[in-house]
């Protein structure tokens, strides 16, 4: 293989989507989760406040209630180390954000302190990978708590009703696993049969659909792919190995045979073991013969003490820094820019409009400008619905808090359909938020609000123009270097092992299912880091032409040998699949 790596012409700039921008998608297959977890983490705390006359108090108990929309898709026992990381950097972010409103009253000042934590945060929960709703609610919280006014003092104070909310959020996050203890790794492999249901169809009308059949089948397959790997990933997070694992185990496997041979494979039968998993039923149980038992012991003995099982983490917090530096840079800037013209404008809470900022910066500009439409459009409906709730919101207390709740239920609730729907109810609860320490004149906070939204996105997607990701190019490149080279691996190692399980005493020098098993997570896992690189890439502005053929052509052949690590390592597991 080459070291010297192919030169692309310049491209010119790409255009800018509008259609589709708006397009509701389906709900989440648990949208309801964070909806009711927020709801109880945030109702409990301010409920308490406002029994005890504090409601202005607020804003502080927010900053740990709010931690209980993270994690919601990981298991357990993993939920529960992220969620206390995600409680543990909120307090940290509030800490910095009170001891310096504690200290200095000049907006120049809070708000370049608001842009730098902005950057972090969103640095952090990219390079964490905790998912969403990402970096947004801690630029939120801790923007509003530079701007509230604070001394030294009260610092210990609004810290522990933070870490206290925390706490509770922590509780209420980890709660659902006393019912359902293994629901999200059963979701998670109810993903994996869906998408390998869908590849298989796709397969079959691959030939008959022309070139759109084609592009839609190479979709399908990346996205079983990617499936069936964070599916591993759950089911293997934690050490411990039930019966119920061990079961939910055998049908993962079950998604990567249909992979294999997906011309042999009914999706219906996936879709139903998919369907069977939702509530609290029983695992499905599958037939598993001599040589499925071996892959999946082979696979889980890798996944959990194996080469593979710390090379992802070491590679994520040793070299992940890099790539992410552009969005960092354009966080920090953007905030920046877009709260300091709002100062200039005079609006009173510049923090709006750098919140608005760092809710924008997506994996590339192109969904940066998507989700920059998706805001601005979400904010203004959403001014729109404050006004005709606030005469409710003002006959008191309770009805304010109880509003609050509400628009947290329904932001939540909405916002995985799409995020300018979800924005429509986050508008009127952050303006609401800021009226528990007083009533205010509705018309003045709808004024702020819809300037500082326009200013934050323009602003904001200005300098998402302005910093370049010349590396994205570079990425691609990387990753197919490692695509390569893992597929090479993997394709030696079949060549040099016996089919079947026949690779025992006797075999000499013959690698180990161990070695192809750990060849084949390598090409898997790269497979799936090369579609996200090249989808990411692909919006971006001011680079030089993807090698896109050389991807799909890369894609083809790591799929392919794929298949045929399953097939080597045990045909038995292909005619369980045919039974």
């Amino acid at each position: 293989m080459s070291s010297v790596r192919p030169r692309h012409r310049a491209t010119p700039v790409r255009r800018l989507p509008l259609a589709g921008v708006l397009r509701l998608n389906r709900p989440s297959d648990i949208w309801f989760k964070p909806a009711l977890s927020v709801v109880v983490a945030v109702g409990v705390p301010n409920l308490t406040l406002l029994a005890l006359g504090r409601l202005d108090l607020a804003l502080y108990s927010m900053a740990g209630s709010l931690c209980a929309l993270y994690a919601h898709n990981l298991p357990y026992a993993a939920r529960g180390r992220a969620l206390g990381g995600v409680v543990l950097g909120m307090l940290a972010s509030v800490a910095i954000a009170l001891v310096t409103a504690s200290l200095t009253s000049s907006a120049v000042i809070l708000v370049a302190v608001g842009a730098l934590l902005a950057a972090a945060h969103k640095a952090l929960t990219d390079l964490t990978r905790i998912g969403p709703p990402g970096p947004v609610i801690f630029t939120f919280i801790s923007s509003a708590s530079l701007f509230a006014p604070q001394t030294l003092g009260q610092v210990p104070g609004h810290l522990a009703l933070a870490a206290g909310a925390g706490a509770w959020a922590w509780l209420v996050g980890m709660a659902p696993g006393l019912v359902r203890p293994h629901g999200p790794e059963r979701r998670a492999t109810a993903r994996a049969l869906n998408a390998a249901a869908g590849y298989v169809e796709a397969y079959g009308s691959a030939s008959t659909s022309g070139v759109r059949g084609e592009a839609g089948h190479r979709r399908a397959r990346a996205a079983a792919a990617a499936a069936v790997h964070a599916a591993w990933q759950s089911l293997l997070a934690t050490g411990a190995r039930p019966e119920p694992r061990r079961a939910l185990e055998r049908l993962v496997v079950r998604a990567e045979v249909a992979l294999a041979a997906p011309a042999d494979t009914d999706p219906a039968r996936l879709r139903t073991w998919a369907r069977d998993l939702r509530g609290t039923n029983p695992v499905p149980r599958v037939a598993s013969g001599r040589d499925a038992d071996e892959l999946l012991g082979v696979e889980v003995e890798l996944l959990e003490t194996g080469p593979a099982a710390g090379r992802s983490g070491r590679r994520r917090w040793s070299g992940g820094l890099g790539p992410l530096l552009p969005f960092a840079l354009r966080t920090a800037l953007g905030c920046a820019l877009a709260g300091y013209v709002s100062l200039a404008l005079g609006v009173g809470r510049p923090y709006w409009a750098l919140v608005t900022a760092a809710s924008l910066y997506q994996a590339n500009l192109t969904l940066t400008w998507s989700r920059g439409v998706q805001r601005v459009v979400g904010n203004l409906v959403g001014v729109l619905l404050f006004a005709a709730v606030a005469p409710l919101a003002h006959l008191g207390p309770t009805a304010l808090v109880l509003c609050c709740l509400a628009f947290n239920f329904g932001a939540e609730a909405l916002i995985t359909r799409n995020y300018w729907l979800g924005s429509i109810c986050v508008t009127p609860m952050a303006l609401l938020i800021t009226e528990f320490t007083g009533f205010q004149e509705p018309g003045a906070l709808m004024t702020d609000r819809v300037v500082d939204t326009l200013v934050g996105a323009v602003v904001g997607f200005a300098a998402a123009v302005a910093v370049t990701n010349r590396r994205a190019g570079d990425r691609v490149e990387d990753a197919l270097d490692t695509v390569e080279r893992a597929r090479e691996h993997a394709a030696r190692l079949i060549a040099a092992e016996p089919p079947g399980p026949g690779s025992g005493p006797g075999s000499g020098s013959t690698p180990g299912p161990g070695a192809l098993e750990a060849a084949r997570r390598r090409l898997a896992a790269a497979l799936v880091e090369l579609r996200a690189t090249a989808d990411a890439a692909a919006g971006e502005w001011w680079q030089r032409a993807l090698p896109q053929e050389r991807v799909m052509l890369a894609e083809q052949a790591g799929h392919r040998t794929l298949a045929a690590t399953v097939r080597r390592q045990g045909p038995h597991v292909l005619e369980d699949a045919e039974a």
